[in-house]
C-alpha cells in the first residue's frame, strides 16, 4: 500500500497579492523558505518552499474574507523543532509588526505543546507549533504502534 510521506505543496488563495506578498515575505523568510515566482496561464503565483514542501500564493476569484469556521480549512500549523524555535519566531513576527498571540504551552492540547498563533491579511490562521514528543515518537516508532 502506498504510504503518504509529506505534504508536497499547499495552495493558499489570497485577495491581494501584493499585500500578501510582503506579509508571506516576512513570515516565510524568518522559517527560512525560499521564494519562487511563476505563473499559471496569465495568472501570478509566488511559491514559497523548503526542502519539505511548498507554500503557494494564488490569486483569489473571489474576495471574500476567509472564515475559518466555514467549512474548508481552519487553520495551518507549522512545526518547528523545539518550545526556543517557536519564542524566536514570535518575537520575529513581532518585531516585524506581525500581529501575534504570546508564544505558550497549551496543557489542553498535549502536555507539551507550545505555539504561537497569527493570521495572515485575509484572515487565514497560521500557527507555530514544537515537534512534540507524541509526534516523535510516533514518527520514530510507526511500526510498533497499534491501529
Amino acid at each position: 500500500m502506498p504510504e503518504i510521506i509529506g505534504i508536497d505543496h499547499i495552495y493558499i488563495t489570497v485577495s491581494n497579492m501584493e499585500r500578501s506578498e510582503k506579509f508571506y515575505d516576512v513570515v516565510m523568510g524568518i522559517l527560512d523558505f525560499r521564494k519562487s515566482p511563476f505563473q499559471i496561464g496569465a495568472e501570478n503565483h509566488i511559491q514559497y518552499y523548503n526542502r519539505h514542501f511548498g507554500y503557494v500564493l494564488r490569486p483569489a476569484r473571489i474576495t471574500n474574507r476567509h472564515n475559518p469556521y466555514a467549512p474548508g480549512l481552519h487553520h495551518l500549523c507549522l512545526r518547528v523543532e523545539g518550545e526556543k524555535e517557536v519564542q524566536k519566531a514570535a518575537s520575529m513576527l513581532k518585531e516585524r509588526n506581525i500581529a501575534v498571540n504570546e508564544a505558550k504551552r497549551y496543557p489542553e492540547y498535549a502536555p507539551d505543546y507550545f505555539a504561537v498563533f497569527f493570521s495572515d491579511p485575509d484572515g487565514t490562521r497560521l500557527e507555530i507549533t514544537n515537534y512534540r514528543q507524541e509526534r516523535r515518537q510516533r514518527h520514530d516508532n510507526w511500526e510498533e504502534i497499534d491501529p
